[in-house]
């Protein structure tokens, strides 16, 4: 009987789809996406990533920030024009798996501008809801 339930067992997990590198992919590709829309210019196309929440929550240098349109007005406040957005790289440190549906994110982002170049870290909390993923927490200093 042991050994039958054992069989099942394996039978089940080795069934179950590999989820963890497909949503890996679908992260990394929020990231790639958000890079290129920031060097076109486009807040709104690089908000896409973050959750649509008044919940979602954004820390920075100033404090915390409730919100996905309060968020999105922080970003068009400090960067009102593609010369002050300037060119955005991001180096991903770490992509942690914390449950099915929640994901944790260590990075080095880099700003060049033709006035300076700023530079940070950020750490992000992706959840999948209604099965797309999303930032719900951003933490960049």
């Amino acid at each position: 009987m042991t050994r039958i339930y054992c069989y099942a067992v394996l039978l089940l997990f080795s069934c179950q789809p590999n989820t963890s590198s497909e949503d890996k992919t679908a992260i990394l590709a929020i990231m790639q996406r958000q890079t290129e829309c920031w060097n076109k210019g486009d807040l709104n196309c690089f908000m896409e990533g973050y959750w649509r929440s008044d919940s979602l929550m954004f820390i920075g240098r100033n404090g915390i920030t409730y919100g996905y349109e309060q968020t999105l007005a922080r970003y068009q406040k400090n960067y009102p024009t593609p010369e002050a957005m300037g060119q955005l790289t991001f180096d991903i440190l770490s992509l942690e798996r914390l449950s099915a549906d929640a994901y944790h994110m260590v990075g080095k982002w880099l700003l060049r501008r033709q006035e300076d170049n700023l530079n940070g870290h950020f750490t992000l909390v992706f959840r999948k809801i209604d099965d797309q993923w999303f930032i719900v927490k951003d933490h960049s200093s």
